[in-house]
């Protein structure tokens, strides 16, 4: 496949250089169109009816060019499906492996095609995205409303990849069938084990899940990690990716994963009465959670910084200043220190190294294994989340061993402690430190397999891989004015990765910042909801420390089964961006049902509206991610300042602005501190309710 992809490269675009969409002729239109109407001698709507027609003509000989491919595949199929069935028959086995050979050209074939509709498909969003910058209104809703929905869309070919699975399904069953088992010809529909997918197979069924988006539970739950790939990984950069996997060291990370939202979590049940027993207000147990938030928010930039060198040394740090912040949270109790209590969840939050674990899952596995690592990552996540309240209610003891005190305040503490000790020893005895890339092998890498779809893109029909200094220089006198987000810098060629915070929030889109806006929405509430449980369900209903436990594990172990639902199911019933809008406005129906309002607060109530809340929320959290994943910039996909990066932040300083609305809300008393605490976030979901209707349109 490496070989395949090099001569891919070399070949491929120039074969079929004049059936690309000419991206430089549109980019040149949309320039001259930007001159006309500052000077004024063009109008706006026929600009819009220009363009669109110009665009309608690229997308129908892309089109054509496609059908007529198709079709020579087809008709290759067809004949060596006659081949097989006299082979069948005669059972001349000396000519299975050449029949075999020939069906596997054929694949290539088609990985070839849709490699080049790929290739086309990122040239019309990156055209699209550039059209609407340029002038301020969103064509692109109009454009892909009108063309995407109507019975004789050319649109739906180059996205939807109609009739790409039958020639999939063919070569599939008939490089199946020719297995020989022991002389019996198996069907793939009769006993699918038997059946070992061809890596040309396995290739082209990446390719058309990379363009139909389609979508399953092990996708939709990859996507929560929002682990972004790149727009077209080569078999080449694959392949150095293998060479760097190792899967005792992808497990470790997981662990870390695991453990760390364990501890995150461990403390919430009991977090209230650790704070009354070292003489501070119930309340305060908003800041002793949010500590750990705050200091993620510093700890996730240095970690994704230090993961650009290392992967090992972080981890390793991560495990040692968890060990500490933890003693610390322990021992505050027999030093009766609240001060020392803040240390020691501030030393947890230094220690989140959930930045090096996405990236380790980014960099270092391999694409065929990657969205089973993303699903993983989620997966020890909600495991975490559910185990830690689980643990909390099991620590009802009390004895004093020594100097030190063991009850149900500070064994969070000290057996996260020991986890963190067993952790760090396994760390240093298993994890193998992968190979980090030379600044030169990365060139030569990028060189050699790297980002074909930009160079096809930029240069249209002009034989894109001939990079001469010439065509360099023409280039950069012909557009002078060229944007970040489509990274299309003429003398270099290559998206490099953001250097700072502010760079990367000049690549975000208004659609993505309304997702992003939506993201700390939900974190907030889902917050605002686990932090102070403890304290409410004391004050209202006289709940001890393991009823609050088993309340938030059973909330915790809902994130699986509803994601096998959405991603099964509800995401392939509806549009995202439907389940997007539906479940913000769930989130904001269980707010509303929480507020205690004139009749006596029950437990129905209050267990209903939490369930409400909290399930919706993880729903709009898969589907606000997975559609994050598509429309994010792809130079936000590496680097220090990554779209993971961006969107942890975001979701830590909704945790940390939460945990402080607890606290600040406790000097009311704790009988107002439910509906004080919802007031902002009920505001804050409404908020993104209307943040979303007006960028529907957008959301793909």
């Amino acid at each position: 496949m490496v070989a395949f992809g090099k001569k891919l490269k070399e070949t491929q675009i120039q074969e079929w250089q004049g059936y690309y969409i000419n991206y430089k002729l549109l980019k040149k239109n949309v320039n001259r169109y930007a001159q006309q109407i500052q000077l004024g001698t063009e109008n706006r709507l026929h600009v819009l009816q220009d363009f669109a027609r110009m665009l309608d003509a690229q997308i129908e000989k892309i089109v054509l060019f496609l059908l007529e491919q198709q079709g020579a595949i087809a008709s290759r199929l067809s004949v060596l499906g006659e081949q097989h069935d006299v082979l069948t028959e005669h059972q001349d086995a000396s000519r299975i492996s050449e029949l075999q050979e020939s069906y596997r050209a054929v694949g290539r074939d088609l990985l070839r095609l849709l490699f080049f509709v790929e290739m086309n498909a990122t040239g019309l969003r990156k055209i699209l995205k550039k059209f609407d910058k340029r002038f301020g209104y969103r064509f692109t809703d109009y454009y892909v409303k009108t063309r995407a929905n109507h019975p004789y869309s050319q649109l739906q070919q180059v996205f939807k990849q109609v009739g790409i699975g039958a020639v999939v399904g063919a070569i599939s069953r008939n490089l199946a069938d020719l297995q020989n088992h022991h002389g019996n010809y198996v069907s793939i529909y009769d006993q699918p084990a038997l059946s070992h997918p061809d890596p040309v197979v396995d290739s082209i069924k990446a390719a058309v899940n990379r363009l139909s988006n389609s979508t399953n539970f092990l996708e939709f739950l990859g996507k929560h990690a929002f682990i972004m790939p790149d727009e077209l990984p080569s078999p080449s950069e694959d392949y150095v990716v293998e060479q760097r996997y190792h899967f005792m060291s992808l497990l470790l990370n997981l662990v870390n994963t695991f453990l760390y939202m364990v501890n995150t979590y461990i403390i919430v049940p009991t977090a209230d009465n650790y704070s009354l027993s070292l003489g501070a207000a119930a309340t305060v147990c908003g800041v002793i959670i949010g500590s750990m938030a705050v200091a993620q928010v510093f700890s996730s930039i240095y970690f994704s910084a230090w993961s650009n060198r290392s992967y090992l040394k972080p981890l390793v740090f991560s495990s040692i200043v968890l060990l500490i912040g933890n003693t610390l949270y322990a021992l505050a109790y027999d030093l009766n220190s609240i001060a020392v209590l803040l240390a020691g969840r501030l030393f947890c939050g230094l220690g989140s190294a959930r930045a090096v674990n996405r990236r380790y899952i980014s960099d270092c596995v391999p694409l065929k294994l990657r969205m089973q690592a993303s699903a993983g990552f989620v997966s020890a996540s909600a495991l975490g989340m559910a185990c830690g309240p689980a643990l909390a209610c099991l620590f009802q003891t009390n004895f004093k061993f020594y100097k030190f005190t063991f009850n149900e305040d500070t064994l969070p503490g000290w057996v996260m402690a020991l986890s963190w000790l067993v952790y760090l020893l396994w760390l240093w005895i298993s994890f193998r430190e992968p190979a980090l890339e030379t600044k030169e092998n990365s060139i030569q890498q990028d060189s050699n397999a790297g980002l074909l779809v930009s160079y096809a893109v930029e240069n249209g029909s002009t034989h894109p891989l001939l990079l001469s200094s010439e065509a360099k220089q023409k280039d950069g006198h012909e557009n002078q004015e060229l944007d970040d987000d489509d990274y299309d810098d003429e003398s270099e060629k290559i998206p490099k990765p953001v250097t700072s915070i502010v760079s990367a929030y000049r690549l975000l889109t208004p659609s993505v910042k309304v997702q992003l806006f939506v993201y700390f929405m939900l974190k907030y509430a889902m917050e605002i909801l686990l932090a102070e449980s403890s304290v409410i369900t004391q004050h209202y209903f006289i709940w001890s420390t393991s009823s609050v436990a088993i309340f938030l594990a059973c909330l915790g172990l809902t994130v699986l089964p509803v994601n096998i639902i959405v991603g099964n199911y509800i995401s392939n019933m509806f549009e995202e961006r439907q389940v997007l809008l539906a479940s913000e406005i769930m989130v904001c129906i269980g707010i509303l049902l929480s507020f205690h309002i004139l009749v006596p607060y029950s437990v129905p109530q209050y267990v209903g509206s939490a369930l409400i809340t909290f399930v919706a929320a993880e729903v709009l959290e898969g589907v606000n991610l997975s559609l994050l994943s598509r429309v994010m910039s792809s130079r936000l996909s590496r680097g220090t300042f990554n779209g993971g990066l961006l969107s942890t932040e975001a979701g830590t300083l909704a945790r940390v602005i939460a945990d402080g609305t607890i606290t600040l809300s406790g000097y009311l008393g704790e009988s107002r501190l439910l509906n004080v605490t919802l007031i902002p976030s009920l505001f804050i979901c409404i908020s993104s309710i209307v943040a979303t209707c007006f960028n529907y349109n957008s959301l793909y």
